[in-house]
């Protein structure tokens, strides 16, 4: 069984003296007195799913990190990158070193470690969308505009089973999109979201709801909703408020069986 570490902490933090042996014995206490809150271990394939997810965004942020120290180098020597796509960026760096051959010679052997960084996020990229495709509840939660085969597979590899929610409502907050709130006698504070949870979930949420307000999505009663929230509120929470409540309707989705309802008419039907 593994218990909440936030929730231990707390307990422990009672304590005046830290060590091994009081914290043993703590939480030995914990679990006599029954104050411990279990957490959901994920099964094999979710686990699987979600280190196919971490490595494909870490080879990723290398290979960023490469380019942007490349564009670094080489704008000391007044030589400027500009604009340009991962396809061509090779290319155009070659260009530009054309006429430095030491600095061509440094700079090739970063774009061969680049080279290989993306050649292997694009293997493990095929691997996710085989997956996504492959999987029923993916292909369902992909009919909702905004999310794609990244966001759908990374939704199922963290709530791993869905029965484990009361209602579709309890996802906000697991993931950290819900605001904090901080009450004692007349103060009645509401902060920030809580940010707790999954952070990758969280942030691919976050640019579901981004590609969701764009012009040129198409448009439904989601969108309309949050257009309104964003002019009452401003686009930063709308996005925050859309993040959240695809969350909740990709689990209602997943538990019902059904596929995204554009319109509202056929939703009350």
């Amino acid at each position: 069984m593994c218990i909440e570490t936030r929730h231990a902490k707390a307990f422990l933090k009672a304590q005046i003296n830290k060590s091994d042996r009081n914290d043993a014995r703590g939480i030995a206490q914990m679990m006599r007195v029954n104050l411990f809150r279990p957490v959901h271990v994920k099964t094999l394939t979710s686990q699987k799913r979600r280190v196919l997810l971490t490595a494909r965004k870490l080879l990723q942020e290398k290979a960023i990190a490469i380019e942007n120290d490349i564009r670094g180098l080489l704008l000391n020597f007044g030589l400027k990158v500009g604009m340009v796509g991962a396809v061509k960026f090779e290319q155009r760096i070659r260009e530009l070193v054309s006429g430095l051959p030491d600095l061509g010679e440094i700079v090739e052997r970063l774009l061969d470690a680049r080279r290989k960084l993306r050649e292997h996020f694009a293997a493990l990229h095929r691997k996710l969308l085989d997956l996504a495709r492959g999987d029923e509840v993916c292909r369902r939660l992909m009919t909702i505009p905004g999310v794609g085969p990244v966001v759908s597979l990374a939704f199922v590899a963290t709530i791993d089973i869905p029965a484990r929610f009361r209602n579709s409502k309890s996802v906000g907050p697991v993931l950290g999109l819900t605001p904090v709130r901080s009450q004692s006698g007349e103060s009645d504070r509401v902060g920030r979201i809580s940010l707790c949870g999954d952070g990758m979930m969280r942030t691919l949420l976050f640019e579901a709801a981004q590609t969701m307000l764009r012009p040129s999505t198409r448009w439904s009663w989601l969108k309309a909703w949050a257009m309104k929230v964003a002019q009452r509120r401003g686009s930063g929470k709308a996005v925050v408020a859309l993040a959240r409540r695809l969350a909740v309707i990709m689990h209602r989705m997943w538990c019902d069986g059904t596929d995204f309802r554009w319109t509202r008419e056929v939703q009350m039907a």
